[in-house]
């Protein structure tokens, strides 16, 4: 007996694998040889737009898992951030740790910090959970502005070297990209291989309805706080790499709208999907670099409007597609991509 025409996997490793057919293996080795080939391309500030995406994707990603995948609302993302960036750079400056031991602290601090408010999750949800982690940020903020100055700079900030591996470092942007990509693929790959194991599907059941997963036997309160752990893990990892890209951490780079910027990036991908947060990412900040780039030519064409209401204009129209999308695709660009996928796989046929 012949099977039907598609694709049909025989084994179990088949049937999980994330790239199955010679197509997609072939458009990802493209992708792959794009990535590793960008800095020779010498394309403007392509080199230093792709790391600030990276570092980006990691921190959403993290959301993703928090609020996507487990149903979490989180507004305190950009404070867990926050928290990586100070842990990895007070280390680098004032002990001069390698970065293969700052980064991975610095994740573990934001993780840690994290967690505490995950446990409020077990007994508040929706508005009330999202208050909650809002107070993360301005603990965030004072505490950074309070420790000792010696440490965390306070008002000052914080100056790092670069990060180095023995006699090589990492103090250019062609090497800090290689660095970023690096991370950014292992924690792409880490996000997706925990969507598809127990744990995953466990996020799932307590996002749809923690009383239905509590019944069927999940522990609910440990899920949302590894949740809250995890999550805040990814963003103490992407603020731990922003502090070695900038090499300067000051309490300001981490603001409470850079949390809804975040946010605004998982509805325009997609709530729920790893590839949402890819999606998301990468689509914002590209937008974001367009209209710094934009501004000031539109300035300088209408000078009568001047550059502030030309650039609170523009941020108006990228705010204004957020909107956009919580109206008319709540599921975000993965789900048309879906769409069109699924219309490509059965194509010529209509249904």
């Amino acid at each position: 007996m012949t099977l039907p025409g598609g694709v049909h996997a025989e084994t179990y490793q088949q049937d999980r694998a994330l790239i199955r057919t010679r197509w997609q293996w072939l458009w990802f080795a493209g992708f792959v040889a794009v990535l590793l080939l960008l800095p020779f391309i010498g394309i403007g500030k392509a080199v230093g737009i792709a790391t600030v995406i990276g570092i980006t994707l990691i921190a959403v990603l993290g959301l993703q898992l928090t609020s996507g995948c487990a149903g979490q609302i989180n507004m305190g993302q950009s404070a867990f951030m926050g928290v990586g960036a100070y842990a990895a750079g007070a280390l680098a400056a004032n002990l001069h740790w390698s970065f293969l031991l700052t980064i991975p602290i610095g994740g573990i601090s934001a993780a840690v910090f994290g967690a505490v408010f995950g446990l409020a999750a077990l007994r508040i949800k929706g508005f009330y959970l999202a208050l909650t982690t809002i107070a993360a940020q301005f603990i965030f903020t004072f505490a950074m502005l309070k420790l000792p100055k010696e440490w965390f700079g306070q008002s000052e900030g914080l100056r790092l070297d670069p990060a180095a591996l023995g006699s090589f470092a990492f103090n250019t942007d062609n090497r800090i990209y290689y660095l970023v990509l690096a991370v950014a693929a292992l924690m792409t790959y880490g996000a997706w291989g925990l969507m598809r194991s127990r744990t995953g599907r466990a996020f799932i059941a307590v996002r749809d309805n923690d009383n239905a997963a509590e019944v069927i036997g999940i522990n609910v309160f440990y899920y949302k706080t590894l949740a809250f752990f995890i999550g805040a893990f990814y963003a103490g990892i992407a603020g731990a790499l922003w502090a070695y890209y900038v090499r300067y951490v000051q309490a300001d780079q981490f603001t409470l709208w850079l949390s809804v910027w975040y946010l605004g990036m998982l509805i325009v991908g997609g709530m729920g999907s790893i590839l949402g947060a890819i999606i998301g990412a990468v689509v914002i900040r590209l937008l974001q670099e367009l209209i710094t780039v934009a501004g000031p030519q539109v300035a300088d064409v209408l000078p009568a409007l001047g550059g502030q209401f030309v650039f609170a204009a523009m941020n108006m129209l990228l705010g204004g597609l957020i909107i956009v999308f919580v109206i008319f695709e709540p599921r975000g660009l993965v789900h048309r991509w879906n769409i069109v996928k699924e219309s490509y796989r059965i194509w010529p046929f209509p249904h």
